[in-house]
């Protein structure tokens, strides 16, 4: 083997906006194309919004414009605009920015300007205007680079700053902004930020009671078991209830920043809440027995928080400026004594608690025989089965797969040539597949009892390791891959009943997605199409002209495995499983799952998501009436 030389021409010194494009995860976590929300376009739209939060946080401009089409991204505050002298600077200057400063941004959520810069660096295009005081300068970037820069100019726009970015589609390919995705942020700075007005696409956000608000419009109001106990404070905000679901429901923020994998502050909040529970009725509860069914939010503004990554998902901070105290114990201080106040001066909250609470106290002990024969048959299943075909990064190195969790999948499929097919075409190292053996139980209306007395769902939940919340989740997306047809449709249907009744938190945190794959390949000897629709088909026809070999896949077992490395891999289509604000599963499921209806079987009719034309009317039929 040769001999590798290591000189001084192997030392680089990269400038700024080199590093950012070279290691962009370092800045913006995963890039993707915008079908999951933390996708790094995302991110680039938060860290300029965060920027005009934190203008509006300081008591400078009351309104926020939004607009974004076709990619190109528009994003108007009517702060302070930055000084004209350092326009520039601002967004193409590592270590420059007003946030060095305490005093101008005393609990910001920017990290001193960085995000801005990376905007810039992973922009195909970027114009940065500020106005103020009558005056205006702007400048314009292309990679990171400077196109153009105006002289300082006379303006009679108010102040503030306008950022205009379209996203390098070399490094985002094929993305696209989902506008619920960002719709899911806005609100989250509406709800927190008191006084605000955001508008995006003409469409306004505002909200007048924070946290209450929040909780109101994200959970079903008429299934909680006592209205929303509601506290604010300086610096800390919370918010409380208990529902009728499965496992818990949290929303936690730092400094306006929405800590989708919590951190000290949410471990706090958790932490207080038995306390004061325990404390309140002398009784030493089962820590899971007052945690089950809770839906709560937490809000706390720290000077200089440290989060875990540049994406701020995740709260690290120790202290709480400005008298040095812990955040945990500022927030367990704070909840204690309030909530504890709270449940003497209102009983019949407190009587409505405890009894949720001997309520799931009933249920784990009716369901722990059950659950340990469940359990140890999943142990043995595990290791003499294949039911699991799992990704090589989970058998070979656990703390590896826990870092790069977020490249992480499994599919969820039924039948021997449909999991064979994704066996052999997957991504060995970081793809998993899960064999369902026919169609799934039904498991609406059931208790979680269902679900360890049968054998494939209890296999299912340990594969996924979310038997206990999914603090354990293996796999960072969960992927429904069905055949498209109606036996397809309708085990997709049957899973996502039982996310949906038992795991929630799957759903609503964005792990679960439909697998899309072509219903059709129209070739010729040159060229090859694949079709996701009908008029995909008609579209590669014309192209082709002549007359085409067409194909059409009704199961994936019917797709070679060599064709199939091409559908889950770097252009994989994937659909997100998402629940709106207020969406009401009870409400949900009985409208898909309960007794059968007119108005349902009209539904279906008028929304079958697979071609018509390619089904007989008996399997119309059967979808109809299933």
């Amino acid at each position: 083997m040769a001999e590798v030389k290591y000189t001084e021409d192997n030392i680089r010194s990269l400038d700024w906006k080199e590093h950012i494009r070279l290691r962009p995860g370092m800045y913006i976590g995963k890039l993707g194309d915008g079908s999951t929300q933390d996708d790094g376009i995302y991110v680039l739209l938060k860290e300029v919004i965060d920027n005009c939060i934190d203008e509006f946080v300081m008591g400078h401009g009351k309104q926020i414009l939004i607009d974004i089409e076709d990619g190109h991204v528009s994003i108007r505050d009517y702060g302070r605009g930055i000084p004209l002298g350092k326009v520039v600077d601002c967004v193409s200057k590592i270590n420059t920015g007003g946030k060095y400063d305490s005093k101008a941004f005393k609990k910001s959520v920017g990290l001193n300007g960085v995000g801005t810069k990376a905007v810039n660096a992973l922009s195909d295009y970027f114009k940065v205007s500020a106005f103020r005081d009558g005056k205006m300068k702007s400048a314009e970037f292309c990679l990171g680079e400077l196109t153009n820069e105006t002289k300082i100019v006379k303006s009679k726009e108010p102040n503030g700053t306008l950022i205009e970015f379209e996203p390098d589609p070399t490094i985002f390919k094929k993305f696209r902004f989902r506008p619920a995705y960002i719709e899911d942020r806005l609100w989250d700075y509406a709800y927190l930020n008191a006084g605000l007005k955001i508008i995006f696409n003409k469409k306004s956000y505002h909200s007048k009671n924070g946290l209450l608000d929040l909780l109101s419009n994200k959970t079903d109001v008429e299934a909680l078991r006592y209205p929303i106990i509601h506290v604010k404070g300086e610096d800390i905000e919370f918010a409380l209830s208990h529902g009728s679901q499965y496992g818990e429901e949290y929303y936690s923020f730092v400094n306006g920043q929405n800590t989708t994998q919590g951190g000290t502050h949410l471990q706090a909040y958790r932490e207080a809440i038995v306390k004061t529970v325990r404390e309140h009725f002398g009784k030493n509860f089962d820590t899971k027995d007052i945690q089950t069914a809770i839906v709560g939010a937490i809000s706390v503004r720290v000077e200089e928080p440290v989060f875990e990554s540049q994406t701020k998902t995740k709260l690290g901070s120790l202290k709480m400026a400005p008298n040095g105290q812990t955040v945990r114990s500022f927030i367990v201080d704070f909840v204690k004594a309030k909530l504890d106040n709270f449940l003497h001066k209102n009983k019949e909250y407190a009587d409505a608690l405890l009894k949720r609470i001997q309520q799931s106290e009933r249920e784990r002990k009716e369901i722990a025989g059950i659950k340990k024969l469940a359990n140890q048959r999943a142990k043995k299943a595990n290791i003499h089965n294949k039911k699991l075909r799992d990704c090589k990064m989970h058998l070979t190195d656990k703390k590896l797969a826990e870092e790069n969790k977020l490249a992480t999948t499994i599919f969820i499929t039924e039948g021997d040539s449909a999991s064979g097919s994704i066996t052999k075409a997957r991504n060995v190292q970081t793809q998993a597949v899960f064999s369902l053996r026919g169609k799934p139980l039904n498991s609406f209306g059931q208790t979680k009892k269902i679900v360890y007395e049968n054998e494939e769902l209890n296999l299912l939940q340990h594969a996924l390791n979310i038997e206990d919340g999914l603090d354990g989740l293996r796999f960072n997306r969960v992927v429904i891959a069905t055949d498209a047809d109606v036996d397809g449709m309708h085990i997709r249907l049957l899973l996502l009943t039982f996310f949906l009744q038992f795991f929630p938190d799957l759903v609503r945190e964005g792990h679960l997605y439909i697998l899309e794959t072509p219903l059709f390949r129209v070739r010729d000897k040159q060229k090859t199409y694949y079709c996701y629709s009908e008029k995909e088909k008609q579209d590669a026809i014309k192209a082709l002209r002549g007359k085409p070999e067409i194909t059409r896949f009704k199961g994936l077992g019917e797709i070679s495995p060599n064709e199939f490395g091409g559908f889950i891999g770097e252009d994989i289509r994937l659909e997100p499983v998402r629940m709106k604000n207020n969406t009401q599963i009870t409400d949900l499921l009985t409208y898909y799952m309960g007794k059968n209806t007119m108005e349902r079987q009209q539904f279906i009719i008028n929304n079958l998501k697979v071609e018509l034309d390619n089904l007989e009317e008996a399997e119309v039929m059967d979808l109809v009436e299933s």
